[in-house]
């Protein structure tokens, strides 16, 4: 939201107070409060007839520091409020005369405490940002005699700003207006499903308001030297988080605001839907998925979106009998095909269905002022929301759940979420304007905490499209209603990266795009990308999405990927089991590589975990153009060895595409690819790419609940490579590109076309080169 008409002047309708200096402060063993009054304080009479703003800094982690500003603190919060995971660090405070220290870790913010007042946030030296003098400021709209609290942290020359949640804009948001209001705008907009109040820097830090209201960010856009954020009311806190990498700064935020939940196994599998409003029954679901096991195409779930419920009833909970009339013996031959089962939810319920009467009657619905449910007829006709501030209605909703998951139903789709008005009255007495984005998090976490209770944890996922911040606690979530096209399709892995650098670790989209006309060539193209992602589903709107519809090329590179992805799962999981830390599984090349200023505008490929990057084909020539990072990298699929620190382009057949292995890289892959869960320490390939003499790399091997069950390391001194195993029950190694081998101890040898295959005989083996 923009309040300045310039360099100088306000605009109409606005009037501003700044902070001029600290006239006072307060200190505890943990906080420091200053007092800075609009306008200079000279003598004590100055101090009638005038406001100030009140600062409080705390610390709720190392190196994470807290800045509440507020002008009038006796507003009621009605809540809701951010779940925030707080700690007691050891802080330092020093209150000089002009100046104020707060240090926690590596992290300080000084405060100039005289005129010019500022606030300076420093790492081990380095300035990160500050709140130069003008930038705090108390804003009232006279026009609707509306408050806000507002901030301006600075933009350093070649700063960049990511993250905000899953944002279809720019991947670089500087010059970009946002606001943080979740809607149903597809992924062609301004607009997002998923609003995470969170910004990173390439600086190397991040910036967390702490409210679910309509935080509105001026990145650069209201003054080009300022993140300036803004929230309507009397007060507002941000949190300054700090770190030794970009990665360490997610690791703290998700210290603070939770940290992602790690998926089953069997999610990282392909999923099969229905598709939305095309038409099907149990004929046509066993069409799909013997049509899938006759190709030879491995599937983990198969999901049944809207229409398995009847039409104007979303939601009753029930199979439609004329399309499902025996769903319990349906699902149970579909679970003894070895597939899990997810069906599509929301939270709203149409005034058809058989439970709206129920709801009403029993307090279940969000209502309006006078006492009436609140309803419309958007999506449904006089839909109703359910009120899930309301314990009853939280174990009636759960309850029917229940019943589904004990039909055979391992997941729900939660979709929608975000259309929730603010003209509302909560059971609870929350403030609808800060429950129109906290709603997803109820939603999600109502569901994710049912699947987990009766599955066990690390067993429960959602396939969600709202979201907030907390959110990654209740993975998947996916893209949303992106169209069949390839402008859609590089704007849906925008909008993955950034969410990724919003907190999230696994992420989702719609393989060929949601809407209609999804070709041969872009469904070839998207499966790609959609099978080198952490979370794999084809879903449409009105066009089923089984590759044998597009042509038989299409059937062949969908089953060539999802194996290679079943291939990597020992791979896979092991990177899952960090994104639980806030590393996300698909990571902006940024993130990965700080260092190299090439990466900090990429936002068309992307590192697969630590090892792997990732280039997707945009266009329907197989062209692509593509950055590498220093060193000598190795095509996974071609064993082409590219030298790195320059752009390539090439051309690829649907077969392959740019899939990088790092060097100095081990990549594990498993002998199994006809499932995503199997023993990953059993019968394992080791793929060591481009050793340098001296490294030394390290892997650990987790098991399907994410648990540690081996190790594997490999060492180069000079021509001798070896490899040190634990926990391994089978272990091969090929070493890429190597084929000239003069001796190996504790192994038998194999030249292959992509390099040297050893087949290992103890756990521990030499090679000599």
């Amino acid at each position: 939201m923009k309040f300045l008409d310039g360099g100088w002047l306000v605009k109409e309708g606005y009037e501003i107070d700044y902070p001029v200096h600290v006239y006072a402060t307060r200190e505890t063993a943990n906080e420091l409060t200053l007092f800075a009054p609009f306008r200079y304080i000279g003598d004590k009479g100055a101090t009638l007839d005038g406001g100030m703003m009140t600062v409080e800094l705390s610390s709720p982690h190392e190196n994470v520091i807290g800045v509440k500003l507020y002008h009038h603190k006796g507003q009621i919060n009605h809540g809701p409020n951010f779940e925030l995971h707080k700690a007691n660090p050891s802080v330092s405070i020093v209150n000089e005369e002009e100046t104020a220290v707060f240090h926690s870790g590596d992290l300080k913010a000084i405060v100039s405490k005289t005129a010019p007042y500022e606030i300076r946030f420093e790492k081990d030296g380095k300035v990160l940002t500050s709140s130069k003098p003008r930038g705090q400021a108390y804003i009232r709209d006279t026009r609707i005699n509306q408050a806000y609290i507002s901030e301006q942290l600075s933009i350093d020359v070649g700063e960049m700003v990511y993250g905000l949640g899953e944002r279809f804009t720019n991947f670089v948001k500087n010059g970009q207006t946002v606001d943080m209001w979740n809607a149903d705008g597809g992924t062609g907009t301004e607009q997002a499903y998923k609003n995470i109040p969170f910004y990173m820097s390439n600086r190397g830090y991040g910036v967390f308001v702490n409210s679910p209201k309509k935080v509105s960010y001026e990145i650069g856009s209201e003054k080009v030297s300022r993140v300036q954020f803004s929230v309507p009311g009397e007060e507002m806190e941000y949190y300054i988080v700090a770190g030794d990498t970009m990665k360490d700064v997610l690791d703290n935020y998700t210290t603070l605001t939770g940290k992602p939940s790690l998926p089953p196994a069997w999610s990282f599998g392909l999923w099969m839907s229905t598709s939305f409003l095309t038409d099907y029954d149990e004929a046509t679901v066993n069409h799909f998925v013997d049509g899938m096991i006759e190709r030879d195409i491995p599937l983990e779930v198969f999901h049944f979106d809207c229409l398995w419920m009847e039409e104007y009833e979303w939601v009753n909970f029930e199979w439609d009998k004329r399309t499902f009339p025996d769903p319990e013996n349906m699902l149970a031959r579909l679970k003894e095909k070895g597939l899990k089962i997810c069906v599509w939810i929301n939270p709203y319920v149409g005034q058809k269905s058989k439970l709206f009467d129920e709801g009403m009657e029993k307090g279940y619905f969000i209502k309006r002022e006078n006492g009436d449910v609140w309803q419309w007829d958007k999506w449904q006709a006089g839909v109703a929301i359910i009120d899930f501030t309301n314990p009853e209605a939280v174990e009636w909703y759960q309850g029917h759940l229940s019943r589904l998951m004990d039909m055979g139903v391992d997941s729900f789709k939660t979709d929608f979420g975000e259309r929730i008005p603010t003209d509302a009255v909560y059971h609870d007495g929350s403030d609808p304007y800060r429950m129109h984005n906290y709603y997803a998090q109820l939603y999600n976490q109502i569901v994710f905490d049912l699947l987990e209770e009766k599955r066990g944890k690390n067993e429960a996922v959602l396939f969600a499209r709202s979201a907030t911040a907390g959110g990654q606690k209740f993975p998947v979530h996916w893209g949303g209603d992106s169209t069949s096209d390839y402008p859609s399709m590089a704007e849906s892995l925008r909008a993955g990266l950034s969410f990724g650098m919003s907190g999230f670790g696994y992420w989702s989209h719609d393989i060929g795009g949601f809407e209609e006309g999804c070709t041969p060539d872009l469904y070839k193209r998207w499966t790609q990308f959609g099978l080198l992602s952490s979370h794999s589903r084809y879903h449409g709107s009105k066009e089923y999405k089984v590759p044998w519809i597009y042509d038989d090329e299409a059937v062949d590179v969908t089953r060539e990927f999802t194996k290679l992805k079943l291939r990597l799962m020992p791979y896979l999981m092991n990177q899952a089991v960090k994104a639980t830390k806030g590393i996300p599984m698909m990571r902006s090349m940024v993130l990965e590589f700080p260092e190299d200023l090439s990466t900090h505008t990429l936002d068309r490929q992307y590192m697969l975990g630590d090892s792997l990057l990732v280039a997707p084909i945009f266009n329907d020539k197989g062209d692509v153009s593509f950055y590498v990072p220093e060193g000598r990298w190795t095509n996974y699929l071609t064993n082409e060895v590219l030298d790195g620190g320059r752009w390539y382009q090439e051309n690829h057949d649907y077969m392959s595409l740019p899939l990088l292995a790092r060097p100095n890289s081990l990549i594990i892959e498993g002998a199994v690819d006809n499932q995503a869960e199997y023993d990953y320490a059993k019968d394992v390939t080791v793929h060591v790419f481009e050793l340098e003499d001296g490294k030394t790399v390290e892997e650990t091997m987790v098991d399907t609940k994410g648990q540690t069950v081996g190790t594997v390391k490999v060492s180069r001194q000079s021509d001798k490579i070896t490899v040190d195993s634990s926990g391994i029950n089978g272990l091969s190694v090929l070493l890429r590109n190597i084929k000239d081998i003069q001796s190996v101890e504790n192994g038998e040898q194999s030249v292959t076309e992509t390099g040297t295959l050893i087949k290992a005989t103890s756990d521990s083996l030499t090679v000599s080169i």
